[in-house]
C-alpha cells in the first residue's frame, strides 16, 4: 500500500484526547495532527520519538496532517493507523502473497455477516463457492524479546469477532483470524491474556473449533506499508 505522497518526518510532543497529537515539524514548527488510532497505543508513543505524517494537501481540513508512523528509540517503525491493515492485507491477497488464501474466485471488503450484526473485513469466495471470512487485526504492542500481543486493551468488539468466526466454521465455511504486525520489532504474536483474558480464551476455543489463525509482518517506510513474511503465532496458555 503506497501512500499518496511520501510521509514527512516530525518530532512527537504528545498524544492526547485519543484523536490528537502535537508534533514539531522541521519547517512548520509545532502543530497538531490527527491521530487515526482510538486505542490505547500502549508502548507505541513517547515524547521525542520521530512521527511520520501524511499531508492531506487540503488546507480546509481542521487538521491537515495525519499521523501514520512512529519510530521508537530502537529504530523500530510502528504503523499506528489501524485502518491501513485491511488495505495492506486486501492488496496482498490480490497479489497472491498470502499462501493460505490462494483460491480466489471473488473478493470483497466490509461485508455484513453473523448473528451479532458484524462486518467481516475481507470475504473471499473460492472456486467451489465456499466462503472464506478473514478478520484482520493490527498488532503494535511489543513488550519484550520480539514478543507481540493483541489486544492492547480489553476488546469486547474483538471478542465478538471471534465468536462470529467460530460460527462461520460451524456453518461449513472457512474462517481466518489474521494478525497483521505493524511493528518492525515484533517477531511473533500471542493473545494478550494478561490484558484481556476473555479474548485469549476465545482464541483457544476458535483454534479448537477450526478457525485458522495466522500472522504476517510488514515492511514499513515513509513511502509504503506492504506485507512481508509469515511469522509465528503462539497461543500461550
Amino acid at each position: 500500500m503506497k501512500f499518496p505522497q511520501e510521509l514527512e518526518p516530525t518530532t512527537l510532543v504528545k498524544r492526547y484526547k485519543r484523536f490528537l497529537a502535537d508534533v514539531i515539524h522541521p519547517e512548520l514548527g509545532e502543530m497538531t495532527a490527527h491521530c487515526p488510532n482510538t486505542g490505547s497505543m500502549k508502548n507505541c508513543w513517547q515524547e521525542g520519538w520521530k512521527a511520520w505524517l501524511l499531508d492531506s494537501q487540503n488546507p480546509k481540513r481542521k487538521y491537515q496532517y495525519t499521523w501514520c508512523i512512529v519510530e521508537n528509540d530502537q529504530g523500530d517503525k510502528i504503523g499506528i493507523n489501524t485502518h491501513f491493515a485491511n488495505e495492506v492485507v486486501f492488496e496482498a491477497i490480490n497479489k497472491g502473497k498470502i499462501k493460505e488464501i490462494s483460491d480466489i474466485a471473488d473478493i470483497k471488503k466490509e461485508v455484513k455477516y453473523g448473528l451479532e450484526n458484524s462486518r467481516i473485513d475481507i470475504l473471499v469466495t473460492e472456486s467451489s463457492g465456499r466462503k472464506v471470512y478473514i478478520e484482520v487485526k493490527s498488532v503494535t504492542l511489543l513488550e519484550q524479546d520480539g514478543q507481540g500481543y493483541f489486544p492492547d486493551a480489553v476488546s469486547t468488539r474483538g471478542q465478538k469477532h471471534i465468536r462470529e468466526l467460530i460460527q462461520t466454521v460451524e456453518n461449513g465455511d472457512r474462517a481466518i483470524l489474521l494478525f497483521l504486525v505493524q511493528h518492525s520489532g515484533i517477531k511473533k504474536v500471542s493473545p494478550a491474556k494478561h490484558i484481556d483474558q476473555k479474548y485469549a480464551e476465545l482464541v483457544g476455543e476458535a483454534l479448537a473449533k477450526g478457525v485458522e489463525i495466522i500472522a504476517y509482518s510488514t515492511k514499513i517506510s515513509s513511502k509504503e506499508i506492504i506485507l512481508n513474511n509469515s511469522i509465528p503465532f503462539d497461543n500461550i496458555s
